[in-house]
C-alpha cells in the first residue's frame, strides 16, 4: 500500500532530518506516494533553497491523480465540524479524499489526520 507523504513530514525531513528513518525506509521499500497538492506546497519552499534536483526527483515519485469531489468535500468539512475538530482545512481536507480514493495511508505531523481517520475510512502511518 502507498502512503501518501504529507508537505509537513518532507519540510521536517528536508529542513533537519526529523522522521529520516521512517522517510528513508519508506523511500527505499518503494512506497512512498505524493500529488500534484503536496508538490504544490513543497515546490515553492524548495526554489527559494534552490534545490532544483530534489524538486525533480520530487517529480518522479508515484503521483497519485487528482479528482476533486466537491461536495464529498463540504460532507467531510460538516462531519468533521459537528464531531469538534475545526481548523481542518480544505487542502488537508483534498489530501485526505485523495488518499481514500486511492486506498493510499496519509503520514502527517498534522494530528487533525489521525482524528479524521476515525471519521472516515482514512488509513494514517
Amino acid at each position: 500500500m502507498s502512503i501518501i507523504i504529507d508537505s509537513s513530514v518532507w519540510i521536517e525531513y528536508f529542513r533537519n532530518g526529523n522522521n529520516h528513518e521512517k522517510v528513508d525506509f519508506l523511500i527505499d521499500e518503494n512506497l512512498v506516494a505524493t500529488n500534484d497538492l503536496i508538490l504544490a506546497e513543497l515546490t515553492p519552499f524548495l526554489m527559494l533553497k534552490k534545490q532544483y534536483e530534489l524538486i525533480e526527483l520530487l517529480k518522479t515519485i508515484d503521483n497519485m491523480a487528482m479528482h476533486i469531489d466537491w461536495q464529498q468535500l463540504v460532507e467531510m468539512q460538516y462531519k468533521c465540524i459537528s464531531n469538534g475538530l475545526n481548523g481542518v482545512g480544505i487542502p488537508d481536507l483534498i489530501i485526505a479524499q485523495n488518499a481514500m480514493s486511492h486506498s493510499c495511508r496519509v503520514y502527517s505531523l498534522d494530528k487533525h489526520f489521525d482524528k479524521m481517520s476515525k471519521l472516515f475510512p482514512l488509513n494514517t502511518f
